[in-house]
This record gives structure tokens, C-alpha cells and sequence, in this order.
């Protein structure tokens, strides 16, 4: 048996933990920790786990409310009521440093990851969507860790049977040493078989089911808390190794359990391990808990306790089981060919003792350990960054006109933050268990609801851009985008998930980056009564070279009531209506105009109206509710030209075109590549022309009408015409074209 180290401040510090932090453990303890209690106490400390830098801020946000049945962060997922006696649970998480290095497994297992925290409440998964953000493709490294991501992504999620139906994808500069691989997982659950992550009942047995351990993703929460750098690349085994055939199985064998009334509490085995789900799962019930460690399935030998415990190993959980039912349970994930392990039992004192090879190894009160005990608490010190000085003085004005502007709107509408994703998403099976009614490349992804009349819309979203440049209003501006997406959708939006991917915390300007964020984050779901029902923070996205923009993601999602007033963007008729809803600033700041064509991230970002856009909400809902357009689409990146241009071409098996004229106010650069906020381009029927504009003018929305479909080009204001094959290939061809592959 190897011999354990000693332990001491510079063992302590060497696992990520500060001075004052070792002090304080060997005070709540009384005593100097066992090496396995540093180790437990330094990845359950990790900010990955513990998120002590950032849980007195996430607390600001509304937690509650809606249509919440749980507060954030109470259970592995957010639990949202859609009617019917049914539930959406969905949960958005990060795999970023862990894809960095191996970004197939990286992906991979982020996609397991947060599979496993829908099913362990309960609910069957019905569909994943992702947001990534990559550096520039014109980078060897970038398109290796794109395509790696991408096929990763593609793999899990098909071989585990669940649709990928969504996502966004973002290339940048700031990305490049640091690529953002965030995975959310939606599922459906009857409410009367949703289950805790908890332990409670003196001596229920625990179980570890599932998978076998080994070294495997050792120290992934510690790794997944600090910046990346040159000797990342030496953290390989950090990484965890996903299995989504077992992994489908043990779905299998958990939902079987649950229905079977078998369980008292189910906690997913991902960041930390065995370490987590015991000690978050007894401090939840107020319990603690004895484990064996002799008992847990190995499949490496010489494994010592500090291994088995911070192993990372996937397609694992841990369950309390009711007492008895050992035997039922292990008959059951026997059957489905899954280790089913009695490892430990439930008790009364507040204490997870770890026993191994006859000797006591761990012996903490849980409540030491976890996020929301007395896991450390920190607000770090705010400096507003001194870079926005200069871009909010920056003049508009000064940009020179582009010589030619149908240049320009090809430059954009073929970049490849605009162009069409479809290279990677044709990798995904967006179809599998055939409940997906509206796919990736729209606003927003629609999944019907089985046995109902309703569906879920689904949607992330984020411009880091924005956020760099005005935090607040830039997160604002995120969440209302989401919104607006699936009420463009015929949703109506219920809550949201996030993913906050910042950098260094300890960075007093990072961290007033970030509680700007927070701040704008939580004006504006409460203006749209979308509670956040949980999701992830991850800090230290930093390379030698520079850090990420600050990307805090919304996974948002809304609910259908009625499946014919599912709504999509593209054009469907020649010879119906255009419509503007909403009105045009001429806003370029931090626009992709600036980026492509002038190579400028700077300027005031769009301004962003909680009410008016709450306003047209309300508008385009009754429009779709009544029958009174054919299709909405949002405008944002790109401005009104790339939105007009996808409306003509996203279906293109049958692509229609438009004539339209755009008002221009003082300039057509600014008019046509403008990202003004709360607008959306409607279709609309000429039969249903009168009803619509009385509609329209008694609600608060300003309209206009600005053309008509049909033909085979879209053309603007008489003077600029992009015939359907040349939309279809500069949107469509871009990105592969990048890739050097065939188109």
C-alpha cells in the first residue's frame, strides 16, 4: 500500500487550497486532515464545487417564483410546472478546460454530465442543445479542437439516443487559448416520481450503481478552477472517459428504480466523485452517512482511498435506497448489466466516515464541505476595466462608409458567426425519438411534449461582445434575446438556466465584470418572470495570452400551449407581407459590422427596453395565438439584412424571396447592419393584412411595412439584389469551406 504523503501548508497549497483555508480545516477539525480529507476538502472547496467566489452574487438573482417547483440549486436540475401533472427539468454546466486539452472526451462527458443530472431527478431526457465559443478558424489548433468538441458532442448524444436540437456557436479571438464547451440537457418527468438528491433515514442503505471506478478524472473539479496554461496539456488524465452506451442503460435502470418507489434520494457522480454525492447528499438530509470503500467496484488495481474518493469516473451515482430494497434494486441493475454495490449506510450523526482497508480515512461533517454550508464565502475586491472608458467614447461617426455595400453584407452574411451551422449540427441526430418538430438553424428548438397538445421551446444565447463592452445591459440583452426567440417560437418563455464564463475572479476588474453581469441577469428575468432555476459558474477561463469574453450563457426555455401555434422564421409564401415590428437606432456598437468590416470590437452597445421588449412579447404571442402571421423572426446579428437574407433561405429546400425596402436614417451601413434590440421581421397573409395592423397599432410595438415575398431574389430598396443561389451558398458553404471539406 502506498505511503501517504504528510500533511502540511505546502501539500495544502499544492491542492489549490490557501493558507488561511488549510488554517481553518485543521480548525473545524480539530486536528490536521488525513491526506484523503485534504483532498476531499480541496476539490469539494475547488471553485468548481463550492463556487465561493461567486454564490454571494448568485444569490441576488430570483431563485424562486413562476412556475418553480424547486429553488435553484436545491436538486441537480431545475424543476419547472408545465401542466398536465408533468414537469421540465433542465440544467445548463461547463466542460471548458476539460475540452481545451481532449476536447472529444471533454465534450463528450460534458454531454453525460448533464444528461445524468436530469435522470437522477426522475425525468427522461428528450433533448440536448449547446453553447460553444472557439477562436478564429483560421487557426490549425481551433478547427482540431472544433471538430474534436463538435464529433464529441455528436457521438454521446447519438449514441445515448437523445436529440441535439439547438445550440449557438461564437468564433473569436479571445476564444483561442480558451474554447467554452457548455452542454444543457432538458427531460420530461411525471411530477409524482421526482426524486431528491438527498440521504435521509437512519439505516437505509447507500448504493453505488452504474460503472466501475478508476483513476480517471482525478482532480477535474481542481482543474476545472484554475487558468489554463502551457502544463494544461500535462492534465490529460484529469479528463474524465464517457461511456454513453452504459450510460443509456443506466438511465434505463434509474427510471426503473424510481417508478418502482425504490429510492429515498439519487445523486449523480460528476465533479468530485464519491466525495460530493455523499457529503452533498447527507448535508441536504441533515444526515450523514458510513461508506466502505472496500466494497466499491474498482476497475484498477492498488487504488488508494484518496483515488477511489476524487475519481471522476463517469456513468456512476450514488442512491439511497430504502431499506429492504437492496436486493430489487441490485435484481434490476443486474438485468441491465450494471454494478450495483451496497457501499455504506445512512445515519442519524451529521458525519461521513470513510472506511478503507481497516482503517478510518475520512471522519467530516458534511456541512463543512458543501456549497450553502460552510464551505468558504468570498467577495472580491471591483474595478471597472480601464478599456471601456475608451470604448464608450468611442464616435460612430468616424467609421468610414464601406465603398460598396453589397460587399459588405456578403463579407457578413458569409462570416462565420453569421453563416449557417449546419456542418456541425448535421452531425448531431437531431431527430432520434421523434418528438423534435422544429430542429437546429432556427430561432428556436421545439420538441413536443408526448401525449399533450403542447410543446417546449429551447434556446441559448449569449453575444460576449456585448458583454465585454457594457456587462449589464450586454447580460440584459442576452436574456431578452432567449426570451424573444421563443416567443418567436409560440412560446411562452418559463425560466432559465445559466452558464457564467468569465475569467480570473481574483482580477478586480473580472470580478466587476462579472457582478455587472449578475446585476443584469436579475433586472431583467425579473422583468420577464423567468426565475433562474440554476446552472453553472466558470471562472479562470484565461490563457497566458488573454482571458475569454465574459460569456454568461441563457439556456432559456418556453412552454407551447397549443401545437399549432408553433411558428418558424423562414418566408413560407410568395405574396405575403413583410412587417417590421419594433424600431431601428442605428446601432453598430460592438456590432458584427464593426468586427467583420472594420475590424473594431468597441462603441455603446445596443440599448436594451425591459418593457418594450416585454411589449412585443405580448404582441407577437397574440398575433400567433390568433393566426395572424406566418412567420417572426428576430433580428439580431448581422442587423435587418442577414435576417431578411435567413427568412428567404433557411428552409432551403424551398427558399423564398422578398423585395423590401429598408428605411435608412442617416446612413445604409448603420440601417442595414444596425443590431438594435426588440425587433422581429413578421409574415403575414394579405387576407389577414386588416386584422393584423388593427392589432398591431393598439398594441405598444411600432410596425411598418417594409415589403413583400416572392421572386427569386431578395432585393433591397430597388437598388441591391443577391439572387437565392448566391444567399445559399455564401450562408451555407462558409463554414465548410473553413473546415477544407466538401460542400
Amino acid at each position: 500500500m502506498m505511503k501517504e504523503p504528510e500533511v502540511n501548508f505546502n501539500l495544502a497549497r499544492e491542492h489549490g487550497l490557501t493558507e488561511e483555508e488549510y488554517n481553518g480545516i485543521c480548525e473545524r477539525l480539530g486536528r490536521i486532515p488525513t491526506f484523503t480529507e485534504l483532498g476531499i476538502f480541496s476539490v469539494m472547496w475547488s471553485e468548481h464545487c463550492s463556487y465561493k467566489n461567486s454564490i454571494a452574487l448568485l444569490k441576488t438573482l430570483p431563485r424562486s417564483g413562476g412556475r418553480l417547483l424547486v429553488n435553484a440549486g436545491e436538486e441537480n436540475a431545475g424543476l419547472v410546472d408545465i401542466g398536465d401533472g408533468l414537469a421540465v427539468a433542465f440544467k445548463i454546466e461547463s466542460h471548458n478546460h476539460p475540452s481545451a486539452v481532449e476536447p472529444y472526451q471533454g465534450a463528450a462527458t460534458g454531454v453525460g454530465g448533464i444528461l445524468r443530472d436530469i435522470f437522477t431527478m426522475g425525468a427522461r431526457p428528450i433533448a440536448c442543445l449547446n453553447s460553444l465559443r472557439f477562436g478564429p478558424l483560421s487557426d490549425a489548433r481551433t478547427r482540431y479542437l472544433f471538430e474534436g468538441v463538435v464529433k464529441g458532442i455528436g457521438d454521446y448524444g447519438n449514441c445515448f439516443g437523445v436529440p441535439t436540437v439547438g445550440g449557438e456557436i461564437y468564433f473569436d479571438e479571445s476564444y483561442i487559448g480558451n474554447p467554452l464547451v457548455n452542454a444543457m440537457a432538458i427531460g420530461i418527468v411525471d411530477t409524482k416520481y421526482v426524486v431528491s438528491a438527498i440521504a435521509k433515514g437512519k439505516g437505509n442503505p447507500v448504493m453505488i450503481v452504474g460503472s466501475s471506478t478508476g483513476r480517471d478524472g482525478i482532480h477535474g473539479a481542481t482543474f476545472a478552477s484554475e487558468e489554463i496554461s502551457e502544463k494544461s496539456e500535462a492534465k490529460r488524465h484529469s479528463v474524465q472517459v464517457g461511456d454513453p452506451f452504459t450510460e443509456k442503460l443506466l438511465l434505463e435502470a434509474t427510471l426503473e428504480i424510481i417508478k418502482q418507489d425504490l429510492v429515498i434520494g439519487i445523486q449523480d457522480m460528476g465533479a468530485a466523485g464519491i466525495s460530493c454525492s455523499t457529503s452533498e447528499m447527507s448535508a441536504k438530509g441533515r444526515s450523514g452517512m458510513i461508506i466502505d470503500l472496500n466494497k466499491v467496484p474498482l476497475r484498477e488495481e492498488g487504488m488508494s482511498a484518496y483515488e477511489i474518493m476524487l475519481s471522476e469516473s463517469q456513468e456512476r451515482m450514488l442512491v439511497v435506497a430504502k431499506k429492504g430494497c437492496e436486493e430489487k434494486i441490485k435484481e434490476i441493475f443486474e438485468k441491465w448489466d450494471l454494478h450495483c454495490e451496497t457501499i455504506g449506510v445512512v445515519t442519524n450523526e451529521e458525519k461521513v466516515i470513510i472506511n478503507y482497508q481497516g482503517e478510518k480515512k475520512v471522519e467530516i461533517p458534511p456541512v463543512e464541505l458543501v456549497l450553502g454550508g460552510n464551505a468558504p464565502v468570498y467577495i472580491r475586491e471591483t474595478t471597472e476595466p480601464k478599456y471601456l472608458e475608451e470604448t464608450r467614447n468611442f464616435k460612430l461617426k468616424s467609421l468610414l462608409e464601406p465603398e460598396c455595400v453589397s460587399e459588405a453584407f456578403e463579407k457578413i452574411f458569409s462570416s462565420p458567426n453569421i453563416a449557417s451551422k449546419r456542418w456541425v449540427y448535421q452531425q448531431y441526430d437531431s431527430m432520434v425519438r421523434t418528438n423534435t418538430v422544429v430542429g437546429p438553424g432556427s430561432d428556436a428548438a421545439v420538441i413536443l411534449i408526448k401525449d399533450t397538445n403542447k410543446a417546449l421551446a429551447a434556446k441559448t444565447d449569449c453575444n460576449g461582445r456585448y458583454v465585454y463592452l457594457n456587462p449589464k445591459e450586454g447580460t440584459k440583452i442576452a436574456v431578452a434575446e432567449s426570451a424573444r426567440n421563443v416567443v418567436c417560437s409560440g412560446a411562452i418563455p418559463l425560466a432559465i438556466t445559466n452558464c457564467l464564463n468569465f475569467g480570473n475572479p481574483y482580477k478586480p476588474e473580472m470580478y466587476w465584470t462579472f457582478k455587472k453581469a449578475i446585476e443584469g441577469m436579475g433586472e431583467a428575468c425579473k422583468f420577464f418572470n423567468t426565475p433562474v432555476t440554476g446552472g453553472n459558474v466558470s471562472f479562470y477561463n484565461e490563457s497566458p495570452d488573454t482571458s475569454v469574453y465574459p460569456t454568461p450563457v441563457i439556456g432559456m426555455v418556453g412552454l407551447i400551449e397549443k401545437l399549432e401555434n408553433i411558428t418558424t422564421a423562414q418566408f413560407k409564401n410568395d405574396g405575403d407581407l413583410i412587417y417590421l415590428l419594433g424600431e431601428d437606432y442605428e446601432e453598430v456598437g460592438g456590432s458584427v459590422y464593426m468586427k467583420v468590416i472594420h475590424n473594431l470590437v468597441t462603441g455603446e452597445i445596443p440599448r436594451i427596453d425591459l418593457q418594450t421588449e416585454t411589449d412585443l412579447h405580448k404582441l407577437i404571442l397574440h398575433l400567433i395565438d390568433n393566426g395572424l402571421i406566418n412567420s417572426a423572426h428576430d433580428i439580431s446579428d448581422g442587423g435587418i439584412m442577414c435576417a431578411l437574407a435567413e427568412c428567404c433561405i433557411i428552409n432551403q429546400e424551398k427558399p423564398v424571396g422578398s423585395r423590401v425596402h429598408i428605411p435608412v436614417k442617416t446612413r445604409e451601413d448603420f440601417s442595414f447592419f444596425s443590431e438594435s434590440q426588440s425587433r422581429v421581421i413578421i409574415s403575414v397573409a394579405p387576407d389577414n393584412q386588416e386584422k393584423f395592423e388593427e392589432v398591431a397599432s393598439k398594441s405598444f410595438t411600432p410596425f411598418v411595412l417594409i415589403g413583400e415575398t416572392g421572386g427569386k431574389s431578395l432585393n433591397v430598396n430597388d437598388q441591391y439584389d443577391f439572387s437565392i443561389p448566391l444567399l445559399i451558398d455564401l450562408y451555407y458553404s462558409s463554414i465548410p469551406k473553413r473546415m477544407n471539406v466538401t460542400f
